[in-house]
């Protein structure tokens, strides 16, 4: 059954036309992912889904009564009441049983008026409160708002930062469970533990329909069954999560080429016919006429720019980095304790770990921009560091676009190479149009990119980088991959982006308890499996504890052998056969996401789709080896 119904809309800004005729039906229960370029129309498309923005062409119908809970970029709440407040706000029947019972109650405290009203009222509050949901709402609400990181639920929100009031907003929509909730960008200030919950709560406990906007492209294969695509004006869907998005378009593509290239040959072939014939026609003749004049007015399908990026690597001496004994602390706030690090060569160090633990206060220590309490950051000699920091600070608001990248510059040096600076901004996907308009009017995914044309100028060795997936859409976030995995020199990267961690990372430091940052081996995806298999070893170690056998029978069992010198050698080279394995699936992953490659593949699209799983797989059975044997050792 529909809940929402949308059909042939329209909608321009001045003469650009952002949607064009587009149709979208959303069924109870059913799960969409919304993806797209920067700037294609997502955020128009689902204000005007959610009722906050008009349309200038077509209607939109929603089943009578139909909660629709909508996720805005900025927030609508109340800054003079609670984080918890808000929370329940959506629950507008508990929320007014809940305010009488608390005006009763404190009536009947105060002892004024007539005190067999106030109980009536008190009682009838009550009831009313146990039909919307009981008094477990509030705690449900309180758990909601803790699992996404808002731990002081009694502060007033207007006191909060906008990614806090983002998370309240948030959990108000799942508190609510409306009959639709449409979320824009929800993952937007949650740190990686609060989108794993956030992905398994929409997946297995969410039961109504869902409109999700998001980058993370593990949350969109985790939760939604249809991805529909917004490129120019038109809407595409696709069966699936983000893996079947990737095959049903590269299978779209691929036909729209085809049915292109039949186009211009028929297009020659009229052509040449026309040229041939006297300017007497038959009928037949004019009708063929006609029918070569139709195709030369049909545009080819339009194709976007590619984002392609590239880095400019200085030589790297033999020492880039060396963290010796690092303390880093704000006033009796510690963040890291006794850190020990050498970066080598060829490291891509992915950072982790939950919001405000200190890892964007250990990029700024390692560039000069604040002391350690304790310890010592050693740079080579001939380390060139370029830093993105996470506020964009070397981007001036108030310039336009091509004043911060050219800086008063005609041509700029890229590499070897001396290029024209409009032409150096098409490779960032800005057009002409846009190069005179100021930095301050433009989305957050324009000022990144802004950010990484100003950062890529120059050569460098070692590149730091803050969050830098932060609202990047998906073509951007994978030239940005590809752009660290082809860098010759090492990085350093702060970011929640999962997908982002296990296509780039070959190493993490993770922030842990205690100000404890841990060092890893491997992407996010091995990291997590590591870390479940030391939970369920502590586990089993916990009931073997408790079982607490007798001391016969404990001398009675075996001791389990070390390793041996064979199992020795394969253990020192297992996690360069997982790395191994990763970059084959990754470079998989880029011919299944690129059409121009995919025709090239034997067997099409089945056999790679296979050839992945098969590189998933035996880089999983490479990772629980490891395991075996580590723990062997241990």
């Amino acid at each position: 059954m529909p809940i929402i119904n949308a059909q042939d809309i329209s909608k321009s800004y001045g003469s650009r036309q952002v949607l064009d005729g587009i149709s979208l039906t959303i069924h109870a229960g059913q799960k969409i992912g919304l993806v797209g370029a920067n700037g294609c129309g997502k955020t128009t498309l689902v204000r005007i889904l959610a009722g906050v923005e008009s349309t200038d062409g077509g209607k939109v119908v929603s089943r009578r009564q139909a909660n629709i809970g909508y996720l805005a970029q900025i927030p609508d709440l109340d800054v003079e009441r609670s984080a918890l407040d808000n929370a329940v706000a959506g629950l507008k029947s508990w929320n007014a049983a809940y305010q009488n019972h608390l005006a009763a109650t404190q009536a009947i405290e105060a002892g004024s008026g007539s005190m067999q009203q106030h109980l009536e009222a008190q009682a009838k509050a009550a009831a009313d409160l146990e039909q919307a949901g009981g008094w477990s709402v509030s705690h449900r609400a309180e758990a909601m708002l803790g699992h996404l990181g808002v731990e002081q639920v009694h502060r007033l929100v207007g006191t909060m930062s906008g990614g806090e009031q983002r998370r309240v907003a948030l959990a108000r929509i799942l508190v609510a469970e409306p009959a639709l909730a449409i979320l824009d960008e929800p993952t937007n200030h949650l740190d990686i533990e609060a989108i794993e919950w956030l992905e398994n709560h929409l997946s297995e406990s969410y039961t109504g329909a869902l409109l999700l906007i998001s980058h993370d492209r593990y949350l969109i294969d985790g939760v939604v069954d249809r991805v529909c695509e917004l490129d120019g004006g038109n809407l595409y869907g696709y069966e699936g999560g983000y893996r079947g998005y990737l095959q049903g378009k590269a299978e779209r593509e691929d036909r729209e080429q085809r049915e292109e290239s039949k186009r211009q040959n028929f297009l020659r072939t009229e052509l040449e016919w026309l040229r041939r014939q006297p300017k007497a026609r038959t009928g037949k003749q004019k009708a063929r006429i006609d029918r070569a004049e139709a195709s030369l007015d049909r545009a080819p399908p339009a194709k976007g720019g590619d984002l392609k990026l590239k880095l400019a690597s200085s030589r790297v001496g033999k020492s880039i980095l060396e963290l010796k004994g690092l303390s880093l602390a704000i006033g009796d706030l510690s963040l890291v304790k006794d850190l020990d690090f050498t970066m080598a060569k060829g490291q891509r160090v992915g950072i982790v770990g939950p919001n405000g633990c200190g890892k964007s206060t250990l990029l700024k220590a390692i560039v000069g921009e604040f002391s350690p309490t304790a310890g010592e950051i050693v740079l080579g000699k001939n380390t060139a560091i370029r830093y993105l920091s996470q506020t964009r600070d070397m981007v001036d608001l108030n310039r336009t676009v091509e004043e911060n990248v050219a800086d008063g510059r005609s041509h700029v040096v890229v590499g070897d190479n001396t290029i024209q600076i409009h032409s150096y901004l098409r490779r960032f996907l800005f057009e002409r149009a846009t190069l005179s308009q100021q930095v301050g009017t433009l989305s957050g995914g324009e000022r990144t990119r802004v950010a990484l044309a100003m950062l890529l100028l120059g050569a460098s060795n070692l590149l730091i980088l803050d969050e830098p997936t932060n609202d990047l859409d998906v073509p951007t976030l994978t030239a940005l991959e590809a752009m660290l995995l082809e860098f010759q020199g090492t990085a350093l990267v702060v970011t929640h982006d999962r997908w982002f961690l296990d296509r780039v990372a070959n190493h993490l430091l993770v922030f842990e308890e205690e100000s404890h940052v841990a060092t890893y081996v491997g992407n996010y995806s091995i990291y997590q499996s590591l870390k479940l298999a030391a939970e369920a070893k502590l586990l089993k170690k916990e009931k073997t504890v408790a079982k607490a056998p007798s001391k016969g029978k404990a001398a009675k069992e075996k001791k389990e052998k070390g390793l041996t010198y064979a199992e020795e050698i394969e253990l020192d080279g297992l996690m360069d056969r997982v790395e191994q394995a990763e970059q084959e699936a990754s470079d998989l992953e880029e011919k299944l996401g690129d059409p121009s490659q995919y025709g090239s593949y034997p067997g099409g699209m089945a056999a790679l789709a296979e050839a992945i799983d098969q590189a998933r797989a035996t880089a999983q059975q490479l990772v629980d080896r490891w395991e075996h044997l580590e723990s062997k050792r241990a």
